[in-house]
């Protein structure tokens, strides 16, 4: 029997396991900035990953390791600030939580405090099981993240596949529902095969949101800059551009600073 759809005025964890058991799928993009962030919010998006893909998109970085707690302090509280319905949940960087529990507790607690972010983002499965453990224990919500790991990107060499073989796909599930156990509200998995995928949603009660990770899963995630095409360096299989902002940019901008240099703008209608 179908369920009709809530009409959720905010979103928290709460709704996004309710959605799972009403089979309804939780739609979520990254935001960095203020504007960006209304946009997303306004057009209805559940929730709104202030990622550390920051560092790519938004800085120029190769990876995500090099952006820091601060920065990653300033980019979610420019989000906050423009968020009325979406659930606001953002990454822990590389470094600031990976050695030491109470490191990882001082680094969500400044987060929530600093920011107003709703959770916390944590690559990793039982390797950081204890610092999961600490953040949940002072009440801070924790999403986890399994499968391809941007941040051990250098321990992979690669940003192929991951849990293709037997073993990493068994600790790959077991991971998942250890994060389930333990008290984080849902679990990204990023770039493993769809039909293990769809396994682990299967297996576990907390949403699963994928991101290369097939249909078979509770909710989709990708990077704004992808989806409207203003990066056209990256074109992986998951990714669809919904638009090709990249081109539309670069004929306006373009046509803008013709219109300057040939004293076309301002016109007599657009001056004083």
């Amino acid at each position: 029997m179908s369920v009709a759809k809530k009409d959720y005025k905010r979103i928290t964890t709460k709704s996004l396991i309710e959605m799972k058991s009403n089979g309804e799928k939780i739609s979520m993009l990254t935001a960095y900035d203020y504007t960006m962030a209304k946009i997303v919010d306004t057009a209805g998006v559940d929730v709104i990953l202030v990622g550390d893909s920051a560092s790519n998109v938004m800085a120029g970085h190769e990876t995500t390791l090099p952006i820091t707690l601060d920065q990653m302090i300033y980019h979610a509280s420019s989000v906050v600030r423009a968020v009325e319905r979406a659930l606001v949940v953002v990454d822990l960087p590389f470094g600031s939580y990976q050695s030491d529990p109470k490191e990882a507790l001082r680094s969500s607690i400044r987060i929530m405090k600093e920011s107003g972010g709703h959770a916390v983002k944590l690559e990793g499965g039982k390797e950081i099981k204890e610092s999961i453990k600490k953040i949940l224990n002072a009440g801070i919500p924790v999403m986890g993240h399994l499968g391809l790991t941007p941040q051990s990107i250098y321990k992979f060499g690669t940003y192929s596949v991951r849990a293709k073989e037997d073993a990493e796909a068994e600790k790959l599930i077991e991971d998942a529902k250890m994060l389930e156990r333990i008290g984080c509200f849902g679990v990204v998995l990023e770039k493993i095969p769809a039909d293990l995928a769809k396994k682990v949603a299967e297996s576990i009660s907390i949403p699963v949101i994928g991101i290369g990770a097939g249909g078979g899963v509770d909710g989709q995630v990708l990077v704004i800059h992808d989806m409207l095409g203003m990066n056209n360096e990256f074109s992986p299989r998951f990714l669809r551009r919904y638009l090709n902002l990249y081109e539309q940019m670069t004929t306006a901008i373009g046509q803008y600073a013709a219109d300057v240099k040939s004293s076309d703008f301002p016109n007599s209608n657009e001056q004083y």
